[in-house]
C-alpha cells in the first residue's frame, strides 16, 4: 500500500500510493500530506481512490442543492419576517427551521471546493467546521420538527387557549438552540468523540468507525439524542393530533345526523380548523421527508459503530449524506404548497410564480352567507310550520 516517494527534497517518505502506475490505483488519502494522514481513519485507507468525474457529479448535485435551499429558504425568512399576516408564534418554528436548513447549505461551498480539489481542504480545521455545521443543523432540524408537531397539536387540539404567544415560541426555539450544542460542542473540541472525513474524503462527520467502547457509547448516545427522542416526540404529537381530529370529525358527523343536515362545517371555527389542517399536513409532510432523509444516515452510523463496517463502503455513505442535504432544500417548497396564508403572499409578491390561493376575506364571506342562508331557510321553516 505504501511507495517511496522519492521526490521530496529533504529525504524520502511513506506515501500512501503517491505514485501511480497501471497497477497501482491510487487509495483514498493518497493527495493528503504526511502530516494530515492521522485525519483519514483506517477503515477508509484501503478504498481506491474515486475517479475525478465522481467528484464533478456529486459538485454538480450539491451545487443545484445549494441554490435551491438558498432560494427556497430565503423566501420563506423574507415571507413570514416582513408578513404582518404571518407574525405570529407557531411562524417562528417556521423561520427557525428555515435558518437550520440554511446552516446546512452552508456546507455545500465548502463541498464544492473539496470535491474540485479531491481532498478535505483546510485538513483538520476545514472537517471541524463542516462537521460542526452538519452537527448543528441536523440535531436542530430534528427537535425543530419536535417543537412544530407540539405546536401544531396544540393550536388544532385547543384552538382557544393553545397558540403558543411569541415569548412562549420564542424561549421554545431557544431550547432548540441549546439542544444543538452538547453533540456539537463535544466532538468539535474532542471532549468526548471527534470529528473526521468519511466516504470519499469531501465530507465529515463524528467518528463512528473506530473500535472501541468510548466510541459505541457516543454513537450510541448521539442517535438516542439526536433522532431517537425527537422522533418518539414528533410521533406522539401527531398521533394525539390525528386522534383528535378523527373524534372532532366524528362528532360533526353525528350532530349533523341529528339536526337533518348534510354538513355542520360551514362554520367559521370549521374554517378555521381546515386551514390549520393544512398547515398541519405541511408540517407532518416534511416530518416524512427528514425522517427519509435522516434515517438512512442513521443506519450507517449504527453499522459502523455496532454492525459489520465492511458494508460501508465511500459511495454507501455518500448517498445518505446527499440525502440529508435534498430535505433541507425541500421543505420550503413544502410550504409552498401546503400554507395558506404563505401561498397568499407568494401570490401578492411574486405573481410569476403562477400560485393561486383563495383569500381569507373571501372565505370568511362565503362562510358568513352560508350560515346566513342555513338561519334563513331553518326560519322560513319554522314560520311555515308555525302557519
Amino acid at each position: 500500500m505504501f511507495v517511496l516517494n522519492e521526490t521530496m527534497s529533504e529525504g524520502a517518505m511513506l506515501m500512501p500510493m503517491a505514485r501511480t502506475g497501471v497497477d497501482m490505483p491510487k487509495l483514498l488519502g493518497w493527495n493528503l500530506p504526511a502530516e494530515e494522514q492521522y485525519l483519514v481513519h483506517d477503515h477508509w485507507k484501503g478504498f481506491p481512490a474515486p475517479p475525478y468525474y465522481m467528484h464533478l457529479m456529486l459538485a454538480m448535485i450539491y451545487f443545484v442543492l445549494m441554490n435551491t435551499s438558498l432560494i427556497g429558504n430565503g423566501i420563506v425568512l423574507w415571507i413570514f419576517g416582513t408578513s404582518k399576516s404571518l407574525r405570529n408564534g407557531s411562524n417562528m418554528f417556521i423561520i427557525n427551521l428555515a435558518i437550520f436548513d440554511l446552516l446546512m447549505m452552508c456546507e455545500m461551498p465548502m463541498f464544492l471546493v473539496n470535491s474540485f480539489s479531491e481532498r478535505l481542504v483546510g485538513y483538520g480545521i476545514g472537517c471541524s467546521v463542516y462537521a460542526a455545521l452538519g452537527s448543528m443543523s441536523g440535531i436542530g432540524g430534528a427537535i425543530s420538527n419536535a417543537v412544530i408537531a407540539f405546536d401544531r397539536y396544540r393550536t388544532i387540539s385547543n384552538p382557544l387557549d393553545g397558540r403558543l404567544s411569541r415569548v412562549q415560541a420564542a424561549l421554545l426555539i431557544c431550547l432548540t438552540w441549546l439542544w444543538t450544542m452538547p453533540f456539537t460542542l463535544l466532538p468539535l473540541f474532542e471532549i468526548w468523540g471527534r470529528y473526521i472525513p468519511e466516504g470519499y474524503l469531501t465530507t465529515c462527520s463524528f467518528d463512528y468507525l473506530t473500535d472501541d467502547q468510548d466510541t459505541r457509547v457516543f454513537v450510541g448516545c448521539i442517535f438516542t439524542w439526536a433522532y431517537a427522542i425527537p422522533m418518539l416526540f414528533i410521533c406522539y404529537f401527531y398521533a394525539r393530533l390525528f386522534g383528535h381530529v378523527r373524534q372532532h370529525e366524528l362528532m360533526l358527523k353525528n350532530q349533523a345526523r341529528k339536526m337533518n343536515v348534510e354538513s355542520l362545517t360551514a362554520n367559521l371555527s370549521d374554517k378555521a380548523q381546515a386551514v390549520e389542517m393544512r398547515i398541519a399536513k405541511a408540517a407532518f409532510t416534511i416530518f416524512f421527508l427528514f425522517v427519509c432523509a435522516w434515517t438512512p444516515y442513521a443506519i450507517v452510523t449504527m453499522i459502523g459503530a455496532f454492525g459489520d463496517r465492511t458494508l460501508l463502503t465511500p459511495f454507501v455513505t455518500m448517498v445518505p449524506a446527499v440525502c440529508c442535504k435534498i430535505v433541507s432544500c425541500l421543505d420550503p417548497w413544502v410550504y409552498a404548497i401546503s400554507h395558506p396564508k404563505y401561498r397568499q403572499e407568494l401570490e401578492r409578491r411574486l405573481p410569476w410564480m403562477g400560485i393561486k390561493e383563495v383569500d381569507d376575506a373571501v372565505s370568511t364571506t362565503e362562510s358568513k352567507q352560508t350560515v346566513v342562508a342555513e338561519q334563513q331557510t331553518g326560519g322560513s321553516g319554522g314560520d311555515g310550520a308555525a302557519n
